[in-house]
């Protein structure tokens, strides 16, 4: 492939750079809306017996466990969110050798990284994490959207390893360095 066709590496990482910007927006201003309309008060059914908004300030990580470590929490969301940048920077921008396209990995890295920010924010500027959404229907414990994106970004990145990457798709991982194709 010729330089001049090669696709550039820098209007990728701005792309993304873009979406994690607009991503941990959107989990600060519906955490700013839960405040606004939800602390304080009884919580709002939306389907009853299965989804509600509930106010809640976590110290901790999911079902409460955890309590009180901070620098903890920011020191992994710090750890999770360096790494998630270097694994997108080392990303290949051409498709992989058996013809997979990396654009779904890149979408799982953006999430991940916009619910790690989106929790490290709330926890560098007030100590707790806001969460809001409960499914009543399960018991599920309070969360928020950054916790959405973390989960779906996860729960996806799974899937993409074991069923539609291959082992020598993944192999630019092992690699020091930045690949420059």
């Amino acid at each position: 492939m010729s330089t001049q066709s090669r696709p550039s590496r820098l209007p990728v990482c701005v792309g993304a750079l873009a979406a994690v910007i607009v991503l941990t927006w959107a989990d600060q201003y519906t955490k700013m809306l839960a405040v606004e309309h939800l602390k304080g008060r009884d919580s709002l059914v939306l389907l009853q017996g299965v989804l509600e908004l509930r106010y809640l300030e976590n110290l901790g990580a999911a079902f409460g466990v955890l309590q009180n470590n901070r620098t903890f929490f920011i020191a992994v969301a710090c750890i999770a969110i360096l790494a998630m940048a270097v694994l997108y920077v080392r990303l290949p921008l051409t498709r992989s050798a058996s013809g997979r396209s990396y654009f779904p990995l890149r979408v799982c890295i953006v999430l991940l990284a916009s619910g790690a920010l989106g929790n490290l924010i709330d926890r560098i500027q007030l100590v707790y994490v806001r969460d809001f959404i409960y499914f009543s229907l399960i018991d599920f414990p309070i969360f928020n959207v950054a916790d959405i994106y973390v989960t779906v970004s996860v729960a996806l990145m799974v899937l993409l390893i074991f069923l539609y990457y291959k082992e020598e798709d993944l192999s630019f991982s092992m690699k020091t360095g930045v690949q420059n194709d």
